[in-house]
């Protein structure tokens, strides 16, 4: 038996499963892929073992579901006999967005204990916003166990499954936006004459500085914001020229189209 399975080893798959992997005997890690190859380099570099979807099926405690919204149907359909002959506690853990937890117990033939989650990309590096929620079916010791296998993703925050896609809109698709900022603030350093390789790392070191004032500091973003604008000074006249660009519009604006787009996939 294994502790964590991964069907699917894309780019989150692949993040979580090499986050897990300093949590756990990376032996108790399985790896499955469409492509074969791909889950057996990623097992190679970690330490773990690959196999089959029906192979995690049938082994593993946590399966977790790394495959495209369209595709999960399909997936798990050849799954159903293995799970329902399973008579050991297992928890099926889906990252597909805009599918709720009732169509993972669909899709599996059963109700089946689910953990939704939604990471982005930092969960790579241990930096992740990962939020999630679980079925009913989910035990608080399982519950318990879950977060311990996630503790080197990053933050992982639980609340109601109907705010999962508003969430999603803002730190699943938000680094994008992020790294859209950190180019616009380095090429604006470049115009002024600061050669790009320490204009990209001061945008970088500047906006990670921000960021965690606010979390440390617990003060709104304006209050902070209102600090570092001196009357009459140069940051009060970027601010200016940021509000007359619309960036606080469109900020809001992207975060509502991504969610807009997450409610279409779903109908």
């Amino acid at each position: 038996m294994y502790t964590a399975g991964f069907i699917g080893c894309g780019n989150m798959g692949s993040a979580i499963a090499t986050a897990v992997s300093k949590v756990i005997d990376p032996s108790q890690i399985l790896l499955a892929n469409k492509t074969a190859a791909k889950a057996e380099a990623l097992a190679s570099s970690l330490g773990c073992q690959s196999g089959s979807n029906e192979h995690i099926a049938e082994n593993c405690t946590y399966i977790f579901l790394g495959v495209k919204p369209h595709m999960m149907a399909d997936m798990l359909a050849p799954l159903r006999p293995i799970l329902q002959k399973r008579t050991d506690p297992f928890v099926l853990v889906t990252m597909a967005a805009g599918l709720s937890i009732a169509d993972i117990q669909s899709f599996a033939g059963g109700t089946y204990p689910v953990i939704r989650i939604m990471p982005n990309t930092p969960v790579s590096i241990g930096k992740g916003m990962i939020q999630a929620c679980a079925s009913p079916e989910v035990e608080g010791n399982i519950l318990q166990d879950f977060q311990n296998l996630m503790a080197a993703c990053g933050r992982l925050d639980f609340l109601p499954e109907n705010l999962i896609d508003a969430a999603s809109a803002l730190s699943g698709c938000g680094p994008a936006y992020v790294y859209l900022f950190i180019e616009a603030l380095a090429d604006g350093a470049v115009e002024c004459g600061l050669p790009r390789q320490k204009a990209l790392d001061y945008a970088c070191q500047t906006l990670i500085g921000s960021a965690s004032l606010v979390l440390e500091t617990g003060k709104h973003p304006g209050q902070l914001k209102d600090a570092v604008c001196s009357p009459g000074g140069t940051t009060i006249a970027g601010v200016h020229a940021l509000e007359k660009g619309g960036l606080r519009c469109a900020a809001m604006d992207a975060v509502k189209a991504a969610y807009d787009k997450t409610k279409k996939v779903i109908q």
